[in-house]
């Protein structure tokens, strides 16, 4: 076995992954995804959520991050990677024939690398909404790689959740789930949102963007082309083309499943939301909607629902902290 070197001496410097697309959960990220996989040099995967978890805890992998046949045979054997990346064995063994040690970066560059030319497209990337916890990690492990930050007013991301027939896992485990969803559904979005915006202000303008779903809808060409700019490729009309031949009929289905044009309108927490809810959200999550510049709905919030966010607060950070990390301001 190769001596142990540090992990950053084996991050890939290839052009892919070229970027990865993140977001607290219903926030857009799928639309940012469709869109920006319309664009005539660009191909997104639709969540390899594993990535940042099969390094972290080596799995086919040796302890210095190197990887294995076994990795080969796990990724064969795993439908959530073939059914989104069909390539076959021959082609992700060839990744590993050049007799030299090959590092988990590198060879997953290889892939996205392959993915992009069966797309017929030169620049691969991935939209996992929960990779915006896991910012660091990827970037320790692919320097070049740029990261999408979608943000959304969080009073609709909760409306959306909310609406779910299943909770998200991570809500399910929280203390406070059962007492307060709406209080939780804050924290939880508080949560993914300055933590992104935390690994951001590390990487700088330059490998880090935020783009916010409100503006995208309502301004898509602007808002399209400035991304474009971030990303370094000439806009493309064919972005907000993305639906073009796909578009579903029936009326049972969202905006998402029917693969609907860019849409105004499918939440508004100002109609939906109970007054109740929106002054639980935002004496819990106001400081963050108002450095975003989300309006607030509650113009005098009582001292005792005050007293309740903060021990909501407590107890939700308590039960994350001891298996996720925090925003630095948390602790």
């Amino acid at each position: 076995m190769p001596p142990r070197i540090p992990d950053e001496t084996y991050a890939s410097q290839g052009p892919n992954p070229y970027v990865f697309i993140v977001g607290c959960m219903r926030s857009g990220t799928t639309l940012l995804q469709r869109i920006v996989d319309a664009h005539p040099r660009m191909a997104i995967i639709h969540e390899l959520w594993w990535l940042a978890k099969w390094y972290k805890e080596r799995i086919g992998l040796t302890s210095e991050g190197l990887v294995t046949p076994e990795l080969v045979c796990r990724l064969q054997a795993f439908p959530k990677f073939t059914r989104k990346v069909p390539i076959g064995r021959e082609d992700l063994e060839g990744l590993l024939r050049s007799g030299k040690p090959v590092s988990f970066a590198s060879f997953m560059s290889g892939v996205f690398d392959w993915y992009a030319k069966s797309q017929c497209k030169s620049l691969a990337g991935d939209k996992t909404p929960e990779n915006v916890r896991k910012i660091r990690t990827l970037h320790n492990l692919w320097p070049n790689a740029r990261f999408v930050h979608v943000i959304r007013d969080g009073r609709d991301v909760a409306l959306s959740v909310r609406n779910w027939k299943e909770p998200v896992k991570l809500l399910r485990r929280s203390p406070t789930w059962d007492e307060d969803p709406m209080t939780t559904l804050a924290l939880w979005w508080e949560w993914h949102v300055q933590l992104g915006r935390e690994a951001g202000r590390a990487l700088g303008p330059g490998l880090y963007y935020e783009i916010h779903y409100e503006g995208l809808v309502a301004r898509p060409a602007e808002e399209c082309s400035r991304l474009c700019a971030f990303l370094g490729v000439p806009y493309d009309g064919a972005m907000l083309r993305f639906h073009e031949g796909r578009i579903r009929d029936d009326p049972g289905l969202d905006a998402k499943d029917a693969w609907r044009p860019i849409t105004s309108g499918l939440r508004e927490w100002r109609a939906q939301l109970a007054a109740e809810d929106v002054e639980r959200f935002e004496a819990a999550a106001g400081g963050l909607l108002d450095e975003l510049g989300y309006p607030c709905g509650c113009a005098d919030i009582s001292p005792k629902v005050v007293r309740h966010a903060a021990r909501v607060r407590n107890l939700f950070t308590r039960g994350a902290r001891s298996k996720y990390r925090l925003p630095a301001g948390w602790r």
